[in-house]
């Protein structure tokens, strides 16, 4: 099976630069990250270590999130990780593949499901997650880089 073509990220993070997560697919709700382990992202049983698996998880259902339904980013801003529960079911080796899938959306709210394969294609891990639709950081204004859209949700309401 061949690998898919690697995609430019949507926004820019340097902790997912750094670890050298690549996204190889985002649209329509549905995101997948790889990853090559190397020594730096080993536990001492030199198999991925458990935060590099819950990061691509988080990723992978972090842009299932941010594709939408329509293929583009469902924000004119970005997501931020509520809640997640992760389960281990085997130590990711090698080759790794994060899929993420939208399960459903509000206008402020993402219910998100993610799987890790390793280069076999066996499930290590499994995740679920609830994400907030954000215009950017509220203490200080921020905002992530992207590509706009005619899509933004409306502004919270107290």
């Amino acid at each position: 099976m061949s690998k898919p073509a690697r995609i430019p990220f949507p926004v820019r993070i340097p902790f997912v630069e750094k670890l050298g997560l690549e996204l190889h697919a985002f649209g329509d709700g549905q995101a997948e990250l790889r990853c090559d382990l190397h020594e730096a992202l080993l536990n001492s049983w030199e198999v991925a270590h458990g935060g590099v698996v819950m990061t691509m998880l988080d990723v992978a259902m972090a842009h299932a999130a941010r594709s939408g339904h329509g293929g583009g980013p469902a924000t004119g801003s970005g997501v931020a990780t509520i809640e997640m529960k992760t389960s281990f079911m085997r130590p990711a080796e090698g080759a790794l593949r994060a899929v993420g899938k939208l399960l459903h959306r509000t206008a402020t709210m993402a219910f998100c499901e993610a799987s890790l394969f390793d280069e076999h294609g066996a499930l290590c891990a499994q995740a679920t997650g609830t994400f907030k639709y954000l215009r950017g950081l509220p203490a200080r204004g921020r905002v992530t880089s992207q590509t706009p859209t005619s899509d933004p949700l409306p502004k919270d309401t107290p």
